[in-house]
C-alpha cells in the first residue's frame, strides 16, 4: 500500500507530463475557468515582465522598427517603379501614336518543363515603314497622320537641340510666334529657347545636324503651349528632314490627331483595324502599337521601360536580401533579449508555471512590442521611401506617389514584421520551457543556455556547404546566373555563420585569447574570460557585423572588380594616340577619312556605340541579354586597336554580314570562323552575320565587334561617335593641331585629345538608374545592419548589469571594467571583420573569377571606411550603454 501510494505521488511530476506531451496537453481537458486563469497569468506575466525589462525591449524595438522601416521603403518604391511611365512631352498635342513595338520575346523549352517565353526592351528605336503612314491617316477618325522622325543637332556655339519636321510641331502644340514657315532646304524655324537673344526671322543661323555645319535662314520663331520639359527643337522641312535623318523608307513614329469628338478609345479601334500586323522593315518582326493617354510616352523615351525593368530586378533582388536580412536581425535580437532572461523564465518554471504559460506571456511580450516597433517602422518607411525615390526618379522616368501607396508600404513593413516577432520569440523560448520543474531549478542557476542543438548545428553545416557550392557554380556561369549564384552564396553563408556562431567564437577565442590577455593585463583577462564563458553571446555580438561586412563588400566590390579589368584590357587593346569626338550631334563617317590625310597620322577608325541582344540559355531557362557592343571601321584598326586575335582576320570585318566575337562568348556559343551567329541589332532587326575573328580582350571591348556600317542604320541616334587617331614619330611638335585642322570643316563642337582606355572600353554599362539602386542598397541596407550592430550589442550590455555589479563588488575598478568593455568591443570588432571579410571574399572570388578572370578588387579606402563604420557602430553599441549604466554599475552604487 505504501509502495502504492509512494508511485501515486510521483504521477504528477512524471507520468502526467510525459502523458501530456503525448496527448498534445492536458489543456484542451481543462475547464473553461482553468483557461481563463491560465490567460490571466500570461497576460499578468507579460505586463510585468515588459516593465521589468524595458530597456533590452526599447534595444528590441529600435532594431524591428527599422526593419519595418526598411521592408515598407522597399515596398513603396517598388510600388512606385510598378506604376511609373514615361512623361508625355513630345506628342503632348497628339490624341494616338503609332509606333513599333520595343519589346523582343524568345521561347525555349527549360529541362523537363514546358516551353517558356521571356521578353526584353530593345536599345535602340525600333522604326516603321514609310508606308503604313498612309494606311493611319485613311482610317476612320483621324483628322491628320503626321511622320514623326528626329535627329541630333548643335547650335554653332555647341548647344544641344533635335531636329524635327516642320509639320510635326503639330504634335508638341508649337506655334509661330514670329516670321512662317520654312519652305526649302535652306530655311529653319527655331524653338523660342533657342533664339532667345540670338538670331531673329531673316537672319542667318549655323547649325550641325550630319556632322558638318551648315548655314540656314531663319523663317520663324515657334513657341509651344506645353507646360512640360521638352528639349529645344530646329524645325526642318519634312524633305529636308528625312534626308538628314539617313533612314529615307522609315520613320520613328506616327503621331495621330483625332477628328473632334473621338473618343481615344474609338481611336484606338480604327486604327488598329487599318494596321499591318508588322511595322514593314525588312529584317525585323516588330508589332505596330497604338498608344494612348499615358502611353503616348513610351514612343518617345524608348528605352524607359527598359530602365524600369532592370532597376525593379534589381531592387527586387535587393530587397529579397532586405527580407532576410531583416528576419536574421529580428531572430538573433528577440533570441538575445529571451536568452538572457533564460534563468528568470527556468524559475519561473521551477516554481510551477506551465510551458504553455510561459510561452503565451512571451507571445504576447513580443506582439506588444512588434506591434509598437510596426506603428514606429511603419511611419519611417513613408520618409525613407520617399528619399529612395528621390534617388530612382529621373526626367525621363518620374516616379509617381498616388494616395494609396504610402499606407500600403507603411502596412507592408508593419505587418510583415508584426507576423514575423511573435513565432520567432516564442521559438527562442522553447528550449527553457520545455524543461521540467526539477531541471528548470539547475537551467536557472547557469550562467550561459545549453550548447546550440543538433539540428542548428546541422543546419549551420548545410548551409555553410551550400554556399559554398553555389560559389563554385558562379565560377562556371556568366553574367545573370553568375551574379545570381555569387550573392546566394553570401546570404548562405551569413546565416551559416549565425547558425554555428557558438562553434566559430570558441575558435576566434583560441587564436586571440592569448594575444588579449597579454595586451590586456587585468582587464584582458577579465575580457578572455567573460568571452569564454558566454561563446553564445560573443556569437549573437559578431553576427550583424559579419551581416554588415559581407553584405557591403560584396556590394561596393563587384563594380570595381568588373571595372577595372575592363579597364586594363581596354587599355592593353588600345593602339592610338589621340580621340577625337563629335559632341551631340556626331561625326560623320567621312571624318574618318579626312583624319588620315591629315599629316603625321598613320591610321584612323571610326567608332560608333551600340548594343544588341542576345538569346541564350542559362541553367536550362530562356535569357535575353543586352549586350553593349562597338562598330569599327577595319581600314587602319590594326594601327589603333588591338583586340588580341586568338583566330580568324579582322581585316574581312567588313559590309552588313561580319561580326568578331569574344573567346569567352564564342566558347559558349560554340562558334569559330566561319559560323554565323543569331542576334538581334538594337533596333530589333534579326541577323544573322559570319564570325570572322575570335578575340581575347572581350571584357574591355565588348563581346562583340560590328563593321561600323553594320550599325549605322540601326541606332536611334548617331551620337557618341569617335575617332580613334595613331600618329607616328614625324607628326611634329603638336600632332593634334594637324588633327584639328582636318576637321576643322565639322564645326566648333568638334574636340581632340590624348586617347585613353575609356574611349574604347565597354564595362558593363552602368546608368544613373543603376548607381541610385547600389547607394541604396550599400546606403540603405548598410545603415540598418549597422543599427543592428548597435542595438545587438546594446541589448547584450544591458543585460550584463548583474555581471557588472558583481565585479565591482569583489574589487574590479572602474577604469578596469572600462577597459574590459573596449577590449571585448575590440574581440568582436576584429573577429566580426575578419569572418565578413572571408564570407565576402568566396563569393567575390567565384564572381570575379567566372567574370573577369582576375581577383576581386576593393579599394583600400572604402574598406578602411567600412571597418571605420563598424568599429564605430560596436563602441555606441557596447560603451555608451556601459556609460549610461555607469551611475549603477561603474560608478560608487554598484554595492
Amino acid at each position: 500500500m505504501k509502495r502504492r501510494t509512494g508511485t501515486a505521488a510521483q504521477e504528477p511530476s512524471e507520468t502526467r507530463s510525459t502523458r501530456n506531451r503525448r496527448t498534445g496537453g492536458a489543456a484542451a481537458r481543462e475547464p473553461l475557468g482553468v483557461r481563463q486563469g491560465s490567460r490571466r497569468a500570461s497576460a499578468f506575466l507579460a505586463r510585468r515582465s515588459l516593465a521589468t525589462h524595458r530597456r533590452a525591449w526599447a534595444a528590441v524595438i529600435v532594431a524591428t522598427g527599422a526593419a519595418a522601416a526598411l521592408i515598407g521603403a522597399f515596398a513603396f518604391v517598388i510600388g512606385s517603379l510598378l506604376v511609373a511611365a514615361p512623361p508625355v512631352q513630345r506628342y503632348a498635342g497628339a490624341d494616338a501614336v503609332v509606333a513599333a513595338d520595343q519589346k523582343v520575346s524568345y521561347t525555349a523549352k527549360p529541362w523537363g518543363s514546358e516551353p517558356r517565353t521571356t521578353t526584353a526592351y530593345l536599345p535602340e528605336r525600333a522604326r516603321l515603314d514609310r508606308s503604313v503612314l498612309a494606311a493611319v491617316a485613311g482610317a476612320d477618325g483621324v483628322a491628320r497622320a503626321v511622320a514623326d522622325d528626329s535627329l541630333p543637332v548643335s547650335t554653332g556655339d555647341g548647344r544641344p537641340a533635335v531636329g524635327r519636321s516642320w509639320p510635326s510641331a503639330v504634335l508638341t502644340r508649337y506655334e509661330l510666334a514670329e516670321g512662317r514657315a520654312p519652305r526649302d532646304a535652306t530655311e529653319v524655324v527655331l524653338d523660342g529657347s533657342l533664339a532667345a537673344g540670338g538670331p531673329a526671322p531673316g537672319e542667318r543661323v549655323v547649325l550641325r545636324a550630319d556632322g558638318t555645319p551648315r548655314t540656314y535662314t531663319v523663317s520663324g520663331i515657334a513657341r509651344t503651349g506645353h507646360g512640360g520639359d521638352a528639349p529645344p527643337a530646329v524645325f526642318f522641312t519634312e524633305p529636308r528632314l528625312t534626308a538628314l535623318a539617313g533612314h529615307p523608307g522609315r520613320i520613328d513614329a506616327i503621331g495621330v490627331v483625332a477628328e473632334p469628338g473621338v473618343s481615344p478609345d474609338a481611336l484606338r479601334d480604327a486604327i488598329g483595324a487599318v494596321l499591318p500586323e508588322r511595322s514593314g522593315v525588312p529584317g525585323s518582326d516588330r508589332g505596330v502599337r497604338v498608344l494612348t493617354g499615358a502611353e503616348r510616352g513610351e514612343a518617345e523615351q524608348v528605352d524607359a521601360l527598359g530602365g524600369r525593368g532592370d532597376q525593379l530586378a534589381l531592387l527586387g533582388s535587393i530587397g529579397g536580401t532586405v527580407l532576410m536580412v531583416a528576419l536574421l536581425v529580428i531572430a538573433s535580437t528577440l533570441s538575445q533579449a529571451i536568452h538572457q532572461r533564460s534563468g528568470e523564465l527556468a524559475l519561473l518554471r521551477a516554481v510551477g508555471a506551465s510551458p504553455r504559460q510561459l510561452r503565451s506571456a512571451i507571445g504576447r511580450e513580443a506582439g506588444r512590442v512588434s506591434a509598437a516597433a510596426a506603428l514606429l517602422g511603419g511611419i519611417g518607411a513613408v520618409p525613407l521611401g520617399l528619399a529612395m525615390r528621390s534617388l530612382l526618379t529621373t526626367g525621363t522616368l518620374p516616379l509617381p506617389v498616388p494616395w494609396w501607396l504610402p499606407p500600403a508600404a507603411a502596412l507592408t513593413g508593419g505587418l510583415l514584421v508584426a507576423l514575423l516577432a511573435r513565432p520567432v520569440a516564442m521559438l527562442a523560448a522553447r528550449t527553457i520551457t520545455r524543461l521540467r520543474p526539477a531541471a528548470a531549478l539547475g537551467a536557472a542557476a547557469a550562467d550561459e543556455p545549453s550548447e546550440p542543438g543538433r539540428f542548428r548545428t546541422v543546419a549551420g553545416v548545410v548551409l555553410a556547404f551550400a554556399g559554398i557550392s553555389s560559389a563554385g557554380v558562379a565560377t562556371t556561369q556568366s553574367g545573370q546566373a553568375a551574379g545570381a549564384a555569387a550573392s546566394g552564396a553570401a546570404m548562405s553563408l551569413v546565416i551559416a555563420v549565425a547558425l554555428l556562431g557558438p562553434r566559430i567564437s570558441r575558435i576566434a577565442l583560441g587564436v586571440l585569447g592569448r594575444p588579449l590577455r597579454r595586451v590586456g593585463g587585468v582587464s584582458g583577462f577579465l575580457a578572455e574570460r567573460a568571452a569564454s564563458a558566454h561563446t553564445r553571446r560573443l556569437a549573437t555580438a559578431f553576427t550583424p557585423i559579419v551581416l554588415v561586412v559581407a553584405f557591403v563588400c560584396v556590394q561596393l566590390a563587384s563594380g570595381p572588380t568588373m571595372e577595372r579589368a575592363a579597364g586594363q584590357q581596354a587599355s592593353a587593346a588600345l593602339r592610338a594616340d589621340l580621340v577625337a569626338t563629335g559632341g551631340g550631334a556626331g561625326l560623320p563617317a567621312g571624318a574618318a577619312r579626312a583624319v588620315r590625310e591629315a599629316p603625321g597620322v598613320t591610321a584612323a577608325t571610326g567608332v560608333l556605340r551600340s548594343a544588341v541582344v542576345l538569346a541564350d540559355r542559362q541553367a536550362g531557362e530562356p535569357v535575353l541579354t543586352r549586350l553593349p557592343v562597338l562598330g569599327v571601321e577595319a581600314r587602319g584598326l590594326s594601327g589603333t586597336l588591338d583586340p588580341g586575335v586568338t583566330a580568324g582576320d579582322l581585316d574581312r570585318l567588313t559590309g552588313r554580314d561580319a561580326v568578331a566575337v569574344g573567346a569567352d562568348r564564342a566558347r559558349s556559343l560554340d562558334v569559330g570562323p566561319g559560323d554565323r551567329v543569331a542576334l538581334r541589332l538594337g533596333d530589333g532587326t534579326r541577323v544573322e552575320p559570319r564570325v570572322v575573328a575570335v578575340y581575347e580582350h572581350e571584357l574591355g571591348l565588348g563581346e562583340f565587334l560590328f563593321p561600323r556600317e553594320a550599325l549605322a542604320g540601326h541606332v536611334s541616334a548617331a551620337r557618341g561617335q569617335a575617332v580613334l587617331i595613331r600618329t607616328g614619330d614625324g607628326a611634329g611638335a603638336d600632332p593634334a593641331a594637324s588633327v584639328r585642322e582636318a576637321l576643322a570643316p565639322y564645326g566648333g563642337g568638334v574636340t581632340v585629345r590624348a586617347a585613353t582606355g575609356d574611349d574604347v572600353a565597354i564595362a558593363p554599362p552602368v546608368s544613373d538608374g543603376d548607381n541610385a539602386v547600389i547607394v541604396i542598397g550599400v546606403g540603405v541596407i548598410g545603415g540598418f545592419a549597422l543599427l543592428a550592430v548597435v542595438s545587438t550589442l546594446a541589448l547584450i550590455t544591458i543585460g550584463r548589469r548583474g555581471e557588472f555589479r558583481l565585479l565591482r563588488m569583489v574589487g574590479t575598478g572602474r577604469r578596469q571594467l572600462r577597459r574590459m568593455l573596449v577590449l571585448e568591443t575590440g574581440l568582436v570588432t576584429f573577429a566580426g571583420l575578419v569572418i565578413g571579410t572571408a564570407v565576402a571574399a568566396v563569393p567575390l572570388t567565384a564572381f570575379a573569377v567566372s567574370m573577369a578572370g582576375t581577383a576581386p578588387y576593393l579599394p583600400p579606402a572604402h574598406y578602411g571606411v567600412i571597418a571605420g563604420a563598424v568599429a564605430l557602430a560596436a563602441a555606441a553599441g557596447t560603451l555608451i550603454p556601459g556609460a549610461a549604466g555607469g551611475r549603477f554599475v561603474l560608478g560608487r552604487r554598484a554595492g
